[in-house]
């Protein structure tokens, strides 16, 4: 009998492959809705209908859906071509971000009885979102609305919806790999099972016998020249000290040799034939035992021709510095706080993983071939540089192209996996792929970086900071990307937002024999604050002053020069100031609170506040050029270089451009992420989508409107002082021009109606943000509920309400599973122990609460008609603020995140033991509890 399904309405009847998932089946067929996040039924991307029921199709065989139905988000449509009902709830309430998930939310909620809609944290159990904090899914699913009409001219500050969103609810969207590309040949990688090691020998024949095998790459392959994965936009703030392919080993998981196939499986089986003979060397882990002498040297390498501080003591970076005398500011203290706080490996864990494929094309100008790399990237300009520099090719030769990115978080601020595959691509003048498995990016990608943090502060009895000093090991893993930047950004904002006349830093960026650290949201900063927030807190405790009361007396203000001992930002000013009134509405939330009443009887209760400041954009020039044009057709065009990936910057690139030309966004189309169509940008990182990319657009679209009123005065023989924008014309005294017509005249005028724009990202401005919780805590079991969260946040003037209010959500939701439970794992040898979701936990539905967004009233004086940034902040203090809470309601300063339920039980098991020892009462006696 043979194989038949019928898919969408549609028949196939291609038997699948032995082994075969449904989900691989249904892409081969060109159903690029159902995703891939994991491939182990833990993330929900993949769901479709079998039957009319819901399953996970990675898990589900093909060959079991022989003579069935199957639909795809594609097929959820009705009949007549009209949204499924779930679709338009998921478009008016903006039910997603990067849209990578959305799919199988779809297609899960299409499927809910009213009696799993009354629990939702059952129903949605096998669905994860990284990016939304699932409260905008919640709303899509009851039918709430956030969707706001767009008007002419009127479109900043309005809750518009994302240009993509049609196409993301109805898996019609283009992510990485959702193209079809003939003779597509498949890439997989052999990697290290040793943090150090020298290859001796590499035997690759029995691989090459393999049937479908067409190239195995070795160390012996690869160019020697030596380059950093970490993108910026000035490559010398970041070593290099990274081959394509390297002789010698850092990490467990490391790339050792890559096998391009015809297939997966063949490309698997020839990994696993390729004998490795190695020199085991000794590995360091901890960053204090690899700074000391005699610890194995990770990198031995010329200090200066690879920008590395002190290779043979495996400091990568560090930053030093003292304002004033701290040693005089602890003497003139009446209290002296003092405490270690460390930080765990977090996972950005984008549901989808780094990829990257590398095919031919023709060139415009008929002059030969270039290599199109097509990417998971937010960096797609710095990729295309770097991939230039690395292989000695001009600039015209590669183009690089994002699709639309699932996920991002800072991960994908590297080039891991473009240069791989550019390599096999050019030896093959084959189309060559290569996508993360879950359990690579683990262990194959980057982390947050584990910090650990020593700081003693000082103050006086009415509340004044006399001093504060600071040091600091963050551990780079084996590489340095991100390593120096990170560490120093860590120790800016977080001291320079508070004043003392004494401040000293000593910070360090240090190599060890782990999974590399990279880019994360906050970059360094949440790091430190938690450190610097939890330790205000505990003076002001012990000192009897209200926690509010005492971070007022000492925060910076409006106009004041911001200090750092780290180094001092000429260019970074306070442009706007709204910290003051993200206080007034922890205050006000605080006095207006109920939520106790909630609390389980018997449970412990507390609350606590936390706040953070950050720059809008990184230091040394973020670049951004923008075009924006008018069309034969009467609409738009934006191009612009940065990616979009569930950030929003699409959305509001054209309701600035809709602002300035007066029209609304359905008359804008815009082109974006790929090199060969629009001009320079740095890179979507940073938070620099709005407040750089947004200025470069803001400066073209006013630049057009200016040219559009000149040329129509001209034209209209009017002045130009009676010429108005309409939305698809222009009014000259009394007289309509349609921008058809307009157009047309220029055209035959030999007049250009575009407009170009250019920021280079410098000055800056600060956001701040604060975080208040309510927290209840079982002292039997250790288990936390939150019973409220709030959020203030000073993002100058709101672009867009409900787009921002989404990144609010989303990044205290992924701070929140940073603070009570994610934490990648690494044994004694190095491995990584958390590769899967399954054993890495990521927020589910259930773990989030609805978080409270309050934007404050200020307008930015450098930003985008007054926007300040919104990506990355919010990240910040929401795991001191939790701290703060866990502290107020427990009496125990916990110094190390995550929370986890049994730490926090074992803590107040043996903190209940002291207090009945000594026969005193930590609610009556604050200040004299230790730390855990």
């Amino acid at each position: 009998m043979s194989y038949a399904v019928h898919v969408n309405g549609r028949p196939f009847d291609a038997e699948p492959r032995p082994g075969q998932c449904l989900r691989t089946y249904l892409r081969d067929r060109g159903w690029f809705g159902v995703k891939k996040g994991c491939d182990a039924g833990d993330c929900g991307a993949c769901t479709v209908h079998v039957d009319g029921e819901p399953v996970h199709s990675c898990l589900y065989p093909a060959v079991r859906a022989a003579g069935r139905r199957v639909t795809t988000v594609e097929g959820l449509a009705e009949p007549d071509g009209e949204l499924h009902p779930v679709q338009r709830r998921f478009l008016a309430a903006q039910g997603f971000q990067c849209g990578f998930c959305t799919a199988g939310f779809l297609m899960t909620t299409a499927k809910l009885e009213d009696d799993q809609l009354t629990d939702l944290p059952r129903a949605l159990k096998g669905n994860l979102c990284r990016c939304t904090g699932y409260r905008a899914i919640e709303d899509a699913i009851r039918g709430v609305s956030h969707v706001e009409e767009p008007r002419p001219g009127e479109s900043v500050g309005r809750s518009l919806g994302a240009p993509a969103g049609p196409q993301v609810v109805t898996g019609t969207a283009r992510y990485t790999f959702d193209i079809e590309v003939e003779g597509l040949l498949h890439m997989k990688l052999l990697r290290s099972p040793h943090p150090h090691a020298r290859i001796v020998s590499i035997d690759t024949g029995d691989a090459l016998r393999v049937p479908g095998v067409r190239l195995v790459l070795t160390h012996h392959d690869a160019p020697e020249r030596l380059f950093s994965s970490a993108r910026h936009e000035h490559p010398t703030e970041d070593p290099d000290d990274t081959r394509v392919l390297d002789d010698t080993v850092r990490f467990v998981g490391q790339r050792v040799a890559a096998v391009v196939a015809d297939t997966e499986g063949a490309a698997e089986e020839g990994c696993r034939r390729i004998a490795v003979e190695y020199e085991v060397l000794p590995h360091v882990l901890d960053p204090e035992e690899a700074m000391r002498p005699g610890a194995p040297v990770v990198h031995a390498k010329d200090a200066e021709d690879c920008r590395i501080s002190r290779p043979e003591n495996n400091v990568v970076g560090e930053v030093h510095g003292e304002i004033g005398s701290v040693r005089q500011g602890f003497a003139e203290a009446d209290l002296v706080y003092e405490e270690t706080f460390r930080t765990q490996r977090v996972q950005h864990a984008s549901l989808e993983t780094h990829g990257a494929l590398a095919y031919f094309e023709e060139k415009e100008d008929g002059t030969g071939e270039r290599i199109v790399v097509r990417s998971s990237t937010q960096v797609p300009f710095l990729t295309r540089r770097a991939l230039c520099v690395l292989y000695d090719l001009p600039q015209d030769a590669v183009r690089v192209v994002a699709g639309r990115v699932g996920g991002g978080f800072g991960g994908k601020q590297e080039m891991l996996t473009e240069d791989i595959v550019v390599l096999a691509a050019r030896r093959l003048h084959r189309p060559v792929k290569l996508e993360f498995t879950r359990a690579e990016q683990f262990f194959g990608a980057t982390t947050r970086h584990p910090f650990t943090i020593g700081i003693k502060a000082g103050a006086r009895r009415d509340g004044t900071l006399t001093a504060l000093q600071l040091r600091v090991v963050a551990n780079t893993g084996a590489y340095g990307n991100h390593g120096p930047a990170v560490m120093f950004h860590s120790v800016g904002e977080s001291m320079a937002v508070y004043r003392a006349p004494h401040k000293k830093v000593d910070a360090y960026s240090v190599y060890t024999h782990c999974v590399p650290a990279g880019a994360f949201r906050g970059y360094g900063l949440g790091q430190v604050t938690f450190a610097v927030e939890s330790t205000m807190d505990e003076l002001a405790r012990r000192l009897g002053i209200d926690p509010l009361v005492f971070r007022e007396r000492n925060i910076i203000g409006p106009g004041e020069h911001m200090i750092s001992p780290g180094g001092e930002e000429e260019d970074l000013q306070i442009a706007s100031y709204g910290l003051d009134q993200c206080l007034k509405v922890v205050r006000d939330a605080i006095a207006g609170d109920r939520s106790a009443a909630d609390a389980p009887e018997g449970w412990l209760v507390g609350q606590g506040t936390a706040m953070s400041m950050i720059a809008t954009g990184p230091p040394g020039g973020h670049y951004a050029d923008a075009t924006v044009t008018l069309l034969a057709d009467g609409t738009y065009d934006i191009a612009v270089g940065t990616a979009e990936f569930g950030n929003g910057t699409t959305t509001v690139h054209k309701q600035i451009t809709a602002g300035a030309l007066g029209t609304t966004v359905d008359r804008i189309v815009i082109r974006q992420s790929d090199t060969d169509v629009v001009r320079h940008d740095t890179g979507a990182f940073g938070s620099a989508g709005t407040v750089v990319a947004g200025k470069a657009v803001m400066r073209a679209a006013n630049g057009l409107a200016e040219k559009l009123l000149t040329f129509a005065a001209e034209y209209a023989r009017t002045p130009r002082s009676q010429c108005h924008l309409l939305t698809d014309a222009v009014e000259c005294a009394g007289r309509t021009v349609s921008l058809k017509e307009l157009h047309q005249a220029a055209r035959e005028r030999d007049v250009a109606l575009t407009a170009a724009g250019h920021w280079g990202g410098s000055p800056r401005s600060v956001a701040f943000n604060a975080q208040w919780f309510r927290i209840a805590v079982d002292p039997d079991t250790g288990e936390i509920k939150i019973l409220r969260s709030v959020h203030a946040a000073d993002a100058g003037k709101v672009m867009n309400p409900m787009q921002c209010r989404g990144q609010v959500e989303g990044g205290v939701a992924q701070a929140l599973g940073a603070t009570l439970f994610e934490q990648v794992l690494v044994d004694a040898a190095g491995k990584v122990l958390t590769p899967a979701f399954r054993r890495y936990r990521l927020p589910a539905y259930a773990d989030v609460p609805r978080t409270e967004v309050h934007f404050m009233e200020t307008s930015d004086a450098i930003g985008p008609l007054g926007a300040k940034s919104m990506s990355e902040s919010p990240f910040n203090p929401v795991a001191p603020a939790f701290g703060n809470a866990l502290r107020d309601a427990t009496g125990v300063r916990f110094t190390e995140v995550p929370f986890l339920r049994d730490k926090v039980w074992l803590a107040l098991a043996e903190h209940r033991t002291a207090n009945e020892e000594e026969g005193w009462s930590a609610r009556t006696h604050p200040g004299r509890e230790g730390s855990v």
